[in-house]
This record gives structure tokens, C-alpha cells and sequence, in this order.
């Protein structure tokens, strides 16, 4: 199949999957192309079988006050759909990727070709973007209208028929790992650089937006190093930072907290920690968690969202409810108390995340593919919303 791939080109969850999705396809034999306005952050420089087609914004044109990406985006989509033959597009987020898909399908059709889409909910468009009324019909009608819609969990499904009128079915295909990748390598010069002493390494992995709660893992981590030598480092970065820096110094951590802002080999950091603390106000899945237990990390998070799907109270970690740093500290203690205990729910965390391995969520994907395919060859101009 030759696939377009939509995403956003971040450090966020959706923009990994939509790239590491891309990359497992095309070293199946797909041909994939990913159009953006920036080259996704885990897309290297070349891969067999994959292209990149960057999206003029139009910035330059003195009209505009701010540049009409989804118009330039809608009008990229028809210029490589038409130049490459693609059969299928692949949009992450509903907003405004879907949209703009169904823009782009419109076009087609008018000159003769129906591609269809497939729309994947990575959970803001959803929990933050769609909770805002004005998005709404927005969403709703780019849902309804794509030829095929997937959720990364269960939980995000439930949150989008539960405040969208969705007529269309969603099937569930959970984030995945890559195991080539993501997996706990011998770094002990590394894990003796950073806790020269022996002391345990929790680590946190964010964009650091007020939903993440950073400042709770700093809360967390501040009880938690009153009772035992810990190093704790924060990998990322967004509008959260500042004042989480300022709340490291207040609380007199700096020594043994690092910021290591935005990092590419974000496993090399995970195979030295010992606990990974995830204790967001809203998650869809929590991609950066299933990263941390393939490395054999446990993970101590909220209960939120597709998170209870991840990681399993008492068995890989646990989890709270939000805000309730107390617990959590008194958890992670728990993983702590011997190093039986700690390499119990290592192996168990290992175990539970083999469950998402990419090599059996791409082929869920290649069958929704054909799926939606085979009934776009029978379908007349867009599918039929039945609300």
C-alpha cells in the first residue's frame, strides 16, 4: 500500500506513534509518506520506502495575521495523493488533521479519485481540545466522516462516544513499543556517572504542560529523598519548566534533580532508572510509561484515562488517584523496600509491556487498512452518517 501519514512532528505521544507506525510499515514493503510542516522528531534522514513532504504554511503572504496551515496542508494532501497514487491516508488527531482530510478527500473527488481516510484520536482532541464547545461540531463532523476512526485505548473510545455523537464504529489499537528500541541495556558507567553513590533514579518523561503535573513528581520526589539518597531526572520540556525549576530550588533538590530538556535517546536514560513516576491529570494511554517498562522501569502513576490498561495496580507499579503525592511517595517506597521487591515488578512491567509489541499492533493496522480500503472501492461519494 503507498500511505500518507498526517501528524503533528512533536516529542508527544501521537507524533511517535504516527512516525514509529510509518517506519514499521514501510519496513513491511509499504511505501509510506509523511506530510508535515516539519520532519517528525523520530523520523531519521533516510529509511527505505519512506518520504517527507514538508507543508508551505503560506506565512509569508501580508494577508494573514496567522498562516492558514490547513488550507496549505488540505492542498498538500491532493498535490502527493495525486503525484504518488497514494490509495490511503492516515490522519492523527480529528482536529484539524481530520478536517483537513475531508477537505482534501472533497478535492479528490472532484477530479475523479476517492481516497479515503483514516482518523486516529491520540486523547487531547478528545479530553482537552473537544472539551471546548466551540470545537465540537468540528469534531464531530470530521469523525463521522472519515472512512475509518481508531482509538489508542479503551478508555478514549468511551470519553469520545461519550461526549461526541458519533456515528461511526471506532476500533481500538493500542500504542505500541519497539522492542529493537526500547529495552534495558547494560548502562552502569552511565547510572555510575549520575547516582555515583548507589542512590535510586526515578525518572519523569513530558512535554511538561500543566496536565503532566511535573510539579507533583518534584512533590514526590522531595518525600521520597527525606528517606532514602534518590537522583531524579526530568526529560523535556514546555511551559511547565521555569516554574519547575523554581519549585526544585525552593525545595532545596537541585543537587539532585537534573532538567535534561528534550532527548532523542530517551532509552539510554530509562535502562538506568529504577522507578518511572507518571502522575498526569489526564492520559490517554501513556505512551512514555509503556516506554519505561519495556525497559524494565516500574511505573508509578494516577489512575487516569488508559493508563489502568498500562500499568497494573500492584503488579508493574501502582496507581493513585491525581494529586495524592503522598501515596505515591509511599508507593514508590514500597518498590524500593529490597531489591527483590524492585526486580519483581521490573519483570513484571517487562512482561505486561511485551503485550504492546509494535510487531502485533502493525498488523491490526494493515487489516483496518484493507477493511477500510475494500469498502471505499463500493462507496459512493463519502461515507453516510446514520445519527
Amino acid at each position: 500500500m503507498k500511505i500518507g501519514v498526517v501528524c503533528y512532528p512533536t516529542y508527544g505521544g501521537s507524533g511517535v506513534l504516527a512516525t514509529e507506525l510509518g517506519l514499521g510499515l514501510a519496513r513491511r514493503g509499504h511505501e509510506i509518506h509523511f506530510i508535515t510542516y516539519r520532519r517528525p522528531a523520530r523520523l531519521g534522514f533516510f529509511h527505505e520506502n519512506v518520504f517527507y513532504h514538508e507543508v508551505d504554511s503560506g506565512a509569508d503572504y501580508p494577508l494573514f495575521e496567522f498562516a492558514p496551515y490547513e488550507t496549505s496542508l488540505a492542498s498538500k494532501l491532493v498535490d502527493v495523493v495525486e503525484n504518488y497514487g497514494l490509495d490511503l491516508l492516515h490522519v492523527h488527531y480529528a482536529v484539524p488533521h481530520a478536517a483537513v482530510a475531508y477537505m482534501a478527500r472533497k478535492i479528490l473527488i472532484s477530479r475523479g479519485r476517492y481516497v479515503p481516510f483514516v482518523t486516529t484520536l491520540h486523547g487531547t482532541d478528545i479530553t482537552l481540545v473537544g472539551s471546548n464547545p466551540a470545537f465540537a461540531p468540528t469534531i464531530t463532523f470530521a469523525i463521522n466522516k472519515s472512512d475509518g476512526v481508531t482509538a489508542v485505548s479503551d478508555a478514549l473510545k468511551k470519553a469520545t462516544l461519550d461526549n461526541f455523537e458519533i456515528c461511526r464504529p471506532i476500533q481500538v489499537i493500542y500504542n505500541f513499543i519497539d522492542f529493537e528500541r526500547f529495552k534495558r541495556n547494560n548502562k552502569d558507567h552511565f547510572k555510575q556517572a549520575i547516582a555515583p553513590q548507589g542512590e535510586r533514579i526515578l525518572i519523569h518523561v513530558s512535554n511538561f504542560r500543566p496536565v503532566k503535573r511535573v510539579d507533583d513528581v518534584i512533590y514526590i520526589f522531595k518525600i521520597i529523598n527525606d528517606q532514602t539518597p534518590s537522583k531524579l531526572l526530568l526529560i523535556g520540556d514546555g511551559p511547565e519548566r521555569n516554574k519547575c525549576e523554581d519549585l526544585s530550588r525552593r525545595l532545596g533538590l537541585t543537587k539532585d534533580i537534573r532538567f535534561l530538556g528534550k532527548q532523542d535517546a530517551v532509552e539510554e536514560l530509562l535502562a538506568v532508572a529504577d522507578v518511572f513516576l507518571l502522575p498526569s491529570a489526564s492520559e490517554s494511554f501513556g505512551l512514555a510509561a509503556l516506554e519505561a517498562m519495556a525497559c524494565e522501569v516500574p511505573v508509578v502513576s494516577s489512575n487516569v484515562g488508559g493508563i489502568p490498561e498500562v500499568n497494573i495496580d500492584g503488579v508493574t507499579g501502582f496507581t493513585s488517584g491525581v494529586g495524592m503525592v503522598d501515596k505515591m511517595a509511599e508507593d514508590v517506597m514500597k518498590i524500593f523496600e529490597s531489591d527483590e521487591t524492585l526486580q519483581r515488578f521490573r519483570a513484571a512491567a517487562l512482561k505486561q509491556a511485551e503485550r504492546f509489541d509494535i510487531d502485533r499492533m502493525i498488523p491490526q493496522y494493515e487489516a483496518y487498512y484493507e477493511k477500510v480500503l475494500r469498502a471505499s472501492r463500493s462507496r459512493p461519494e463519502e461515507p453516510v452518517m446514520d445519527c
